[in-house]
């Protein structure tokens, strides 16, 4: 690489470094930190459990995210001083280190780039995602099932808290549903592109002949509902049910009738809570949940024209939006943004974050187009 190519890509990446502090305002973020820190130490924070999470997990990733921009600015700041040094001295091996170095930053800097992109009105929200098994029977429930492990392993690699809300397990194997809640600052913007019919091809453990089999699974996700978002739902527009919690191949040892389903009338929606230890918590759950797809729904209605992505979900031939094949060749591929990769087992273990990345950035392409 020519010496004048490594000053142009140090002043290229100096000035996105530049556009995307500009989005963040590492100033802003420095009192933000600051306030969050000062709620965090005060006495009486944890006398409401939920209250005292938020704030330790905004606080946690305000810090990660100030400290990330700062320690990026440094280094790329120490560019120059470098490529000095190694021309001064003629050291080959400054040198390389150099190019080492802009290469790495280059990728960090596009990593971070991602957090600029997620400004839509909810992305900054944590998420409620819905999975539910489509067409193909025993192989498609248990294609949920291995979804549900997918993203809560992708959670745990963040260090985001996942805590599941709901299950219903099918009759064979698998799950019919599953609904979990991420708690974790833009967790909404992120896993949002994910919403979508999920296809799955492999020989099939469930057919005694191993054949190939074509299953499906619907991904839902909708911002966490807020205190100040005001969905009303009155009494009279909601039916309540109370049935016994079950657990896989309809288990039903040890189990009470603390399980709650809500239905909301005039939309039809209808969402149901069993993991937690009393009616009460599952019913403030469901009505949290239903609170926040009832959200979703407004500003579908208000916004007719832009596609939310927690609408309707086929899970079905012709609406898939991503591929896992696992015979006859390993490949996952994202039918939207073309990314893919050959290695679905690591995938399928929580490594999303290319998917994850990709759609946030086709996303944003898409927005642009529908604006132009």
């Amino acid at each position: 690489m020519a010496e004048r190519d490594i000053d142009a890509e140090i002043a290229d990446l100096s000035q996105m470094l530049t556009g995307i502090e500009r989005v963040l305002e590492p100033d802003k973020l420095r009192e933000q930190v600051a306030e969050l820190e000062d709620q965090a130490v005060s006495p009486d924070l944890w006398d409401d459990v939920d209250h005292a999470q938020k704030v330790t997990s905004r606080l946690s990733y305000a810090q990660a995210e100030l400290r990330k921009v700062t320690e990026l600015r440094q280094r790329v700041d120490d560019l120059p001083v470098m490529l000095e040094l190694g021309r001064d001295e003629s050291d080959a091996d400054a040198m390389a280190e150099v190019v080492r170095e802009l290469d790495e930053l280059r990728t960090l800097i596009a990593d971070l780039e991602i957090r600029t992109l997620l400004s839509g009105e909810f992305d900054e929200r944590e998420a409620v995602v819905t999975i539910r098994s489509g067409a193909g029977g025993v192989d498609a429930a248990d294609f949920a099932e291995m979804l549900l492990r997918m993203y809560l392993r992708w959670a745990e690699r963040h260090g985001f808290k996942a805590e599941v809300l709901d299950t219903s397990y099918a009759e064979e194997a698998g799950l019919k549903s599953a609904t979990f809640e991420v708690k974790a600052p833009f967790a909404y913007g992120k896993l949002s592109v994910e919403a979508g019919t999920h296809r799955l091809v492999r020989i099939s453990p469930f057919d005694n002949q191993g054949r190939r089999q074509t299953s499906f699974a619907a991904v839902e996700v909708v911002p966490l509902i807020e205190q100040t978002d005001h969905v009303d739902v009155p009494e009279n527009d909601i039916r309540i049910d109370v049935f016994r919690s079950s657990g896989p191949g309809g288990q039903s040892v040890n189990t009470t009738d603390s399980a709650v389903r809500i239905t909301h009338l005039p939309t039809g929606l209808v969402v149901s809570m069993q993991n937690e230890k009393s009616q009460i918590q599952n019913r403030a759950a469901a009505m949290r949940v239903l609170q926040s797809r009832l959200l979703v729904l407004r500003r579908q209605e208000e916004e007719a024209q832009k596609k939310e992505l927690a609408g309707d979900v086929k899970a079905s031939w012709g609406d898939q939006m991503r591929s896992y094949v696992l015979h006859p060749y390993q490949m996952v591929k994202d039918l939207r943004t073309e990314e893919e990769v050959g290695n679905p087992q690591a995938v399928l273990d929580g490594e999303l974050d290319r998917f994850i990345e990709a759609g946030i950035r086709w996303r944003k392409q898409q927005e642009s187009v529908s604006a132009s």
